[in-house]
């Protein structure tokens, strides 16, 4: 594979997001200078204390700082991208910052005086992703592979690849987070069988994910290392969504025979549940509702804090300080908060069935279940899970990283790998056009394999009509009005004819990433009209093309943004272990030596607090590293003697990620 090639795989999650991609050793999930896969979701605005252009912090600043800026902090962004202010009524009271309706059915932040649609956040996430890779690749990266929930529709889609073009991505395929999922686990069985073979090759300390293949043949031509037929459930519980694939697994084709979800099911609701318990005795006990966006946002992490705890203890404390030494205070058992949460568990089986029904299989029947997404590491998801599918659930793979490395995975293939495999996924929801009377023709079917076709053809019922117009709707019930409307387009200048003679045909087609193109054409007179729908949800084409312009821009100025965090923390980083070694070595200098130190450590915080002028930053924490030699030199020397190990002050492994 030529890596100037190289295509990453992005799972855009509502919670956390990961970015990894494939070379001739494997998949690898890119990770921070901690050894954190995970970037959050989140973006937040902070004042700067200097009176300046407010900042913009991506991942951890921003989700760490959260409750103190909890108007200008955004999180769970991909709950609300591609949809309108109708279907988000159930969803705003939870929210600290503020959304309102905009054109286009859009749902506009407001974050300091400044609207930013749901495209534009996910973008800048996925800026964040691309420069992640960027620098750990140490070259430009264009091309990309991104998941989305099975159960997206059209304009969700759609949403998230304006997204990802609006980050100077080019989205080469989209796939449905669960499918990804099944990629990284079906390779991983392959490699485990090869490494049974008498031709697997020698272990070399890597995961169980491995790429190159080791394929013999048998007597009658067949693989000898080809996995039998395996069904597999994917149950993929994120933060926001929650998707059910049913798959058939052979020989390196991975068939989506069916699919479920809900878009508004995840960890958020079970987050929800504490909240409103909350929410409900402090109303009961204090006369009081939690309405200040601070509180909010500090219920909101209490929630998820309690969550993860009760997923590793029988019970946690909740407190909450409501101000005027008010208190609220009370421990919750793990049976308690596993009453609440057992109607959203009870939804995410009753879709498994549904799944199961749809691709002609016994639920009990299926071979292995995958368990993906943060919010499976909850004991009670695992128990009923492994209830219903009569089997302990797969949990060998990390449900936070495993969709990242399905993406990795297929863009490797879409990038020449020569690893045997083929995808097959499905479209999750029915398509169709409004009829006569406000009824539903569907073309396309719910759990068609993709890419596909479909055509029809319809006539007019006005004598001498000129134009048709067609409304694409997504859904399965049988009336346009109980159905998603994802855009209108018209068919012009028929030539007039007597009702019923024009002969239009319809053809709908889904391409690998599940988008849809419509067209019509009118047969008698040639008469035709060809457009990918822009969904009556989302950003026009002008909008998509004005935020790439605007990322481009500011481009500069982001990674000034950049340089200036990294050197601000090498800056404390060094300072701190100035300190440190002063305190244990300091009295080996003299008292002149000793004060310049300090001096010049007060004097380099001061600095990085208040210029603008990064060059002079970076020549300074230069200098100070070459100042501060003699006392790392001071404390290695005393490390020896002791047998132990020297920390020196001015250690360069963060620096590394400063830019000069």
């Amino acid at each position: 594979m030529n890596p100037s090639e190289t295509i990453i795989g992005i799972d855009l999650g509502t919670t956390f997001s990961l970015v990894a991609y494939v070379d001739e050793r494997g998949p690898h999930v890119i990770r921070d200078e901690t050894g954190e896969a995970r970037l959050p979701s989140v973006i937040g605005v902070l004042p700067d204390p200097d009176g300046g252009r407010p900042r913009l912090t991506i991942g951890w600043p921003a989700r760490n700082h959260a409750v103190e800026h909890p108007e200008t902090t955004v999180y769970s962004i991909k709950r609300l991208i591609g949809k309108g202010i109708d279907e988000l009524r159930a969803e705003l009271p939870f929210l600290a910052y503020s959304v309102m309706p905009g054109p286009r059915h859009t749902v506009p932040v407001e974050i300091d005086g400044r609207r930013y649609t749901p495209e534009e956040i996910s973008s800048i996430i996925l800026q964040e992703l691309k420069r992640r890779a960027e620098e750990h690749l140490g070259r430009a990266v264009r091309r990309a592979v991104i998941t989305v929930p099975a159960y997206f529709d059209d304009s969700q889609r759609q949403a998230t690849r304006d997204a990802a073009r609006a980050a100077g991505l080019d989205v080469v395929r989209i796939i449905n987070e669960p499918t990804a999922a099944a990629l990284a686990y079906g390779i991983g069985i392959r490699q485990a069988l090869q490494q049974q073979s008498p031709c697997a090759p020698e272990s070399r300390g890597t995961s169980l994910l491995q790429v190159a293949p080791c394929p013999t043949s048998g007597s009658d031509g067949t693989r000898a290392d080809a996995a039998p037929t395996q069904t597999v459930a994917v149950y993929d519980l994120g933060g926001g969504t929650f998707d059910i694939s049913i798959l058939r697994i052979e020989s390196g084709v991975f068939q989506v025979l069916s699919t479920a979800g809900d878009t508004r099911l995840g960890g958020d609701d079970f987050d929800r549940e504490i909240i409103k318990l909350v929410q409900h005795e402090v109303r009961e006990q204090f006369g009081l509702s939690i309405e200040s966006p601070t509180t909010k946002q500090a219920l909101r992490g209490l929630a998820e804090a309690v969550k993860i705890r009760l997923s590793e203890q029988d019970a946690a404390r909740i407190e909450l300080d409501l101000g005027q030494d008010r208190l609220y205070r009370r421990q919750i058992g793990r049976d308690e908060f596993e009453r609440l949460c057992d109607p959203l568990v009870a939804r995410t089986i009753a879709l498994c069935r549904s799944a199961a029904e749809d691709a002609g299989l016994a639920i009990d029947r299926i071979d292995q279940v995958i368990l993906v997404g943060g919010s499976t590491r909850m004991p009670l998801v695992r128990r009923r899970v492994g209830e219903t599918f009569g089997r302990t659930p797969y949990t060998a793979l990390n449900p936070d990283e495993v969709v990242a490395i399905g993406a990795a995975m297929q863009a490797s293939v879409l990038a020449g790998s020569p690893l045997d495999m083929l995808l097959l996924d499905v479209t999750p929801l029915s398509l169709g056009i409004e009829t006569m009377g406000g009824a539903v023709s569907k073309l396309i079917l719910k759990n068609t394999t993709i890419p596909c076709r479909a055509t029809e053809q319809f006539t007019t019922f006005v004598d001498g009509q000129t134009a048709i117009k067609l409304n694409v709707l997504q859904g399965e019930r049988e009336l346009a009005r109980d159905c998603r409307s994802l855009g209108e387009f018209e068919l012009r200048d028929i030539p007039p004819m007597p009702a019923g003679m024009p002969k239009v045909e319809v053809e709908f087609l889904i391409d690998a990433n599940g988008i849809l193109n419509v067209s019509a054409r009118e047969l008698r007179s040639g008469r035709q009209a060809g457009i990918q729908i822009v969904p009556s949800h989302g950003l026009t084409r002008e909008e998509v093309e004005r935020i790439e312009r605007e990322s481009i821009a500011r481009a500069r100025d982001d990674i000034d943004e950049h340089r200036r965090i990294d050197l601000v923390n090498q800056v404390e980083f060094d300072t701190n272990k100035a300190e440190q070694m002063l305190a244990k070595v300091g009295h080996l200098l003299d008292a002149g030596e000793a004060a310049r130190i300090r001096a010049d450590i007060a004097a380099l915080r001061k600095l990085a607090a208040e210029t603008r002028d990064l060059d002079q930053l970076h020549r300074a924490l230069d200098a100070f590293g070459k100042g501060t030699l003699h006392l790392a030199e001071l404390g290695i020397r005393e490390a020896l003697k002791d047998g132990g190990e020297a920390e020196a002050p001015t250690a360069r492994a963060p620096r590394d990620n400063v830019k000069t």
